[in-house]
Formats: C-alpha cells, structure tokens, sequence
C-alpha cells in the first residue's frame, strides 16, 4: 500500500548542540477600536474607573475576522519578515482559547493558508500562558532535530467569550494574533547576552487555585476570574519565579534589555517589574491599548516593540505569561 501523504519539510539535522532562536515576529489586530467612553455607554463604568484599576485605555474588536483569519494574518507577516520558505517550515502551533473549531485545528488551517505542506500542527490551551508554553514546545521540538523551522502563534477572539453585562470582566479583554519563527541554530549556546537563543522554560500549574480564571458554561463559554485572588497570587509568588527564569538563563535581572509580561493588568506589570528590579530593560505595556489578548498578548507586545525599533536586536528578553489553570510559563529569548 503506497502512501498519499504530502511530502515534508526539509531535511532534519542531527541535535547535537543545536538551540533555536526567534528569527522573526508579526502582529496582527482588527481594526475596530473599543475605547473606555464606548464601554461606558453600555456597562455602568467609566473611563477614568477603567483606566485606574487595569491601565487599558482602547482593546481591538474583531466582528467578523475568526480566530483563523487573526492567526493566519499574523504568520503571514512573521513568514515574510523572517524570509523562511513554507515549504521548510516543520511544525506550526498555535495557542488560543477561545477558538471554536476544534478540528481541524486553527494550526492546520494557518498552514493551508500560507503554503505550509507537511508540517505537524496543532493548537495548544494554555490559557494566557499559552504563547510561551508553546514556544517552548517548539524550542524542545527544535533542540531535539525534529524540525529546523517552528511557526508559533498566540491568537485569541476574546470578545466572543465575552459577557458585556459585566463591567468586571468585559473592560479587559481584546482580540488579536501575534506569530514568531522560531529557526534552529547548531552552535552552542554561550550562556548569557545575544547567545541565549530561547533559554530554559520556567512553568507550572497550582491546580488549588484552578477557578481563579475560568471559562464557565460549556456550551456557551464566557470569561470570568476572581481578579483579587489572581492580583494577590501574581504579584506575591510570581516575582520569584520570574528571577528564576533569569538564573536558569544565566542572567540577572540586570542584564535583561526588555521584558515582556503577559498583558494582563498594568498594575500587575508594573509591581512584578519593580520588584524584578531591572533598570535598563524596556518593559512592554501594550496592554493600554490592546487590552488582555490572553496568549495572544506577549507576541502582540513584543512584536510591537521590535517593529518599532524599542527593542535592540541581540538584547535579552524576558517572557512570562501567567492564566487560567493557574498556570505560567517563562524564558529568556534574543530579541531578533
């Protein structure tokens, strides 16, 4: 019996001291803006109470783009920044939580869409840690002489998880898709500054806090998160989790030149920056103007600041997402 199957990627190579780094970033947002003032005429809030508890000025809202449509846009660009033949491209994930489709997989639909032939794809849900859960799927797929070329994307259409009833929850959330490319290297890493590549991942789950962040009602899901226990939980453990993914990197918190935080709160970003004590790094706040894209938002943010030239090539960064589970997941990369 022959086999129909589409032929792969390009040729593999053997492990040995092989990394990966991130050659590449793209970004993708609908082009409706959702501003506080708009939010106030149909919840009772207001933008100065928006503004003041969770730092969001705007969030994008996608009417009638799906969540494949925001992915497939985002790789479109990360493909094309990075020069990267599809056709070399070995694995594609992306990590969303608010996709409807459950099969085919968003990932096997932005493959189809950007010439991606024989690639393994599949999405993954890690929640709002989902964007650095998978790309450190893909740098363990890389090291391991799987793949040489990964396609990672964070994509979410939060507004339709939303309930607009409840000032709560419905002032944070925004849509959107951030990709990345992630090549593999074959020198060794040199333990600190431009050599890093993608460092160690730092994760976990504490399941006791599991209904913390949620998406309730299977049949019609909708976004709810007891917001004090998250703060609280954020900003008491994850300080020290975010210095040890500076150590397992071989780096001090000093050294870092941006760091990327899940987009989630601003006052959450900035109490984890200040006790993360990193004077020199560019820190990422789009969330002011993107709101919380859950995975989507750390390649949003970083692909921002890269495309603006806030970011210097070859500088540390930090990535640390943390969500629904309660999950996180952290490492090190070289800005490309």
């Amino acid at each position: 019996m022959t086999s129909s199957a589409a032929p792969g990627p390009a040729a593999t190579v053997p492990s040995g001291s092989r990394r990966s780094r991130i050659t590449a970033l793209g970004h993708h947002q609908p082009s409706q803006v959702l501003t506080n003032d708009d939010l106030a005429g149909m919840v009772e809030t207001s933008d100065e109470w928006i503004r003041r508890r969770t730092g969001i000025v705007t969030r994008r809202i996608a009417r009638e783009e799906t969540v494949t449509d925001l992915a497939a846009a985002a790789a479109e660009k990360a493909l094309a920044q990075s020069g990267t033949d599809p056709a070399d491209i070995g694995q594609v994930i992306v990590a969303t939580c608010s996709a409807q489709d459950r099969s085919p997989a968003i990932a096997a639909q932005v493959a189809g869409r950007t010439g991606i032939t024989g690639a393994i794809a599949f999405d993954l849900n890690n929640a709002c840690a989902g964007f650095t859960t998978a790309l450190a799927t893909a740098d363990h797929t890389l090291r391991a002489g799987a793949a040489r070329h990964a396609l990672v994307i964070g994509a979410e259409k939060m507004s339709d998880l939303t309930d607009w009833t409840d000032r709560s929850t419905c002032v944070l959330l925004g849509d959107g898709a951030g990709a990345a490319v992630l090549s593999a290297v074959d020198e060794p890493s040199s333990g600190g500054g431009g050599g890093i590549g993608v460092g160690p991942v730092v994760w976990g789950t504490d399941p006791s806090r599991g209904s913390a962040v949620r998406l309730q009602d299977a049949w019609q899901p909708r976004f709810a998160q007891d917001g004090q226990t998250v703060f609280r939980w954020a900003t008491t453990v994850l300080p020290a989790l975010l210095r040890e993914t500076c150590e397992r990197a071989g780096i001090t918190p000093a050294e870092l030149g941006g760091v990327v935080t899940h987009q989630a709160n601003l006052r959450i970003i900035e109490l984890l920056v200040d006790k993360l004590d990193c004077p020199q790094a560019v820190v990422a706040r789009d969330v002011a103007d993107s709101g919380n894209t859950s995975a989507a938002s750390i390649p949003i943010a970083m692909s921002k600041l890269v495309e603006r030239g806030d970011l210097p090539s070859g500088v540390p960064v930090l990535l640390f997402a943390f969500g629904g589970g309660l999950s996180w997941a952290g490492q090190i990369v070289t800005a490309p």
